[in-house]
């Protein structure tokens, strides 16, 4: 390719994506379109349109999920490849979306070369925008990855509810995105995402090459407490549910610190207190809390003190802490032949590369278990993500969505099949 030929493929990137993030645009810099909205469902119809104009056939399935489909064999199954479209409360413009338009890209890059006869894939392209990655307004996160995968009944995920009432189902309707059927058969899987922290950039490098999970567990937890008067009840006489959420906030924090060598990440988040009132002390919180670690020895561990440190706050705070719902996953790997294919095309195309873990869940994290999969990451300039501030630059932007399309074409013609035998 001559170099004004790059130029051109890199604008026409850079153009779009700051098209995207028009969507749900925030005051700082970020966006806020959250799954189902209607700032979604303006992204979504962008989207749909930008592969329409390509010769992409545009569909969503039961939950959801949006495809570009590009059938080049009747029978054949699909290479897809994508990410998310929705974004957390303020959240920056690269987590997910990226993933999504570069996946357009590459597979518009790869459709050309096949129309011209360049090359001869094997199977079919699907981009694809998984329906609420985030879960910040249905729960749980990478919903629609699951119920693709049969990870989640989808009757479970449609009858979901947000804070407000609305049903996954009735969002989807309002947004003229419920669709019907499991969506395409899928050969391999391929996403490209933002690190959301700072090896890459440490280490100066442009690619990530993802080659396992950390290890979780996530709770979310109900603290049970009394309702009384913020005046009038004694001290020993009250039964503070904010007071036991307050001691499991900073519990979990020291917990991390105890394991500061190795590494071990502590979090709790999306706290909701009743009555919530001014002069009312909490009855219930529920709030959750996630422990995450690239070795899973140090997750059992830090749980077995997490669960002692529980009974200590429910003696101290005269409280019930009650674990609602759990879930856990250990390190796990991606397949091998998909770390050395990507390997490989990085460094046919010059660039540098590393293997790294990833500490984050992705939809990328459903579909290895399935199929074939493939996860790549670009910097994340000072590791910031989630946040308004979030930022990648340009060019690893397009070498992102250059390496991308040089493996998903190589998926598409087979080569990981040839690998595997």
């Amino acid at each position: 390719m001559t170099t004004a030929g790059k130029s051109d493929l890199d604008r026409s990137v850079i153009a779009d994506f700051h098209q995207l993030s028009h969507f749900g645009a925030t005051s700082g810099g970020g966006v806020d379109r959250q799954a189902a909205t209607a700032e979604d469902a303006a992204q979504r119809a962008w989207l749909a349109e930008w592969l329409v104009d390509r010769g992409f056939r545009v569909e969503c399935d039961r939950v959801g999920n949006q495809f570009g489909l590009l059938e080049i064999h009747p029978d054949a199954p699909y290479v897809l490849t994508g990410s998310h479209l929705d974004s957390q409360p303020l959240g920056g413009r690269y987590d997910g979306a990226y993933g999504v338009l570069a996946s357009a890209h590459a597979a518009h890059r790869i459709a050309q070369k096949w129309r011209a006869g360049d090359i001869a894939p094997k199977y079919n392209l699907a981009v694809v925008n998984w329906f609420n990655e985030e879960g910040c307004r249905f729960k749980p996160s990478m919903m629609g990855s699951s119920v693709f995968t049969g990870k989640l009944d989808v009757e479970r995920a449609l009858s979901t509810t947000d804070r407000d009432g609305v049903s996954v189902a009735d969002a989807l309707s309002g947004i003229g995105c419920l669709g019907s059927g499991a969506g395409p058969r899928a050969a391999a899987f391929a996403e490209i995402h933002i690190e959301q922290g700072r090896n890459l950039e440490n280490d100066g490098i442009t690619i990530g090459v993802v080659d396992s999970t950390w290890a979780a567990q996530k709770y979310e937890l109900v603290i049970h407490g009394d309702q009384s008067h913020t005046g009038s009840t004694t001290m020993p006489d009250r039964q503070d549910a904010l007071l036991g959420a307050s001691l499991l906030v900073v519990a979990a924090r020291e917990l991390a610190e105890e394991f500061s060598d190795a590494p071990l990440h502590t979090s709790v988040s999306q706290m909701t207190i009743e009555p919530n009132s001014p002069v009312v002390i909490a009855r219930e919180v529920r709030m959750n809390l996630d422990v995450r670690s690239p070795n899973e020895s140090v997750v059992d561990l830090a749980n077995k003190r997490l669960m002692a440190r529980f009974a200590e706050i429910e003696t101290r705070a005269r409280v019930r802490i009650e674990k609602a719902t759990a879930h856990s996953w250990g390190v796990a790997g991606y397949q091998p032949e998909g770390v050395k294919l990507s390997m490989s095309a990085a460094d046919d195309l010059g660039l540098t590369y590393r293997q790294i873990m990833t500490v984050a869940g992705h939809d990328s994290v459903n579909l290895k278990d399935v199929v074939p999969t493939v996860m790549l990451f670009v910097p994340s300039v000072d590791g910031i993500s989630h946040n308004e501030h979030e930022f990648t630059t340009d060019e690893d932007v397009c070498a992102g969505v250059d390496l991308l399309t040089e493996v998903v074409g190589r998926l598409a013609v087979g080569e990981l099949d040839q690998q595997r035998r």
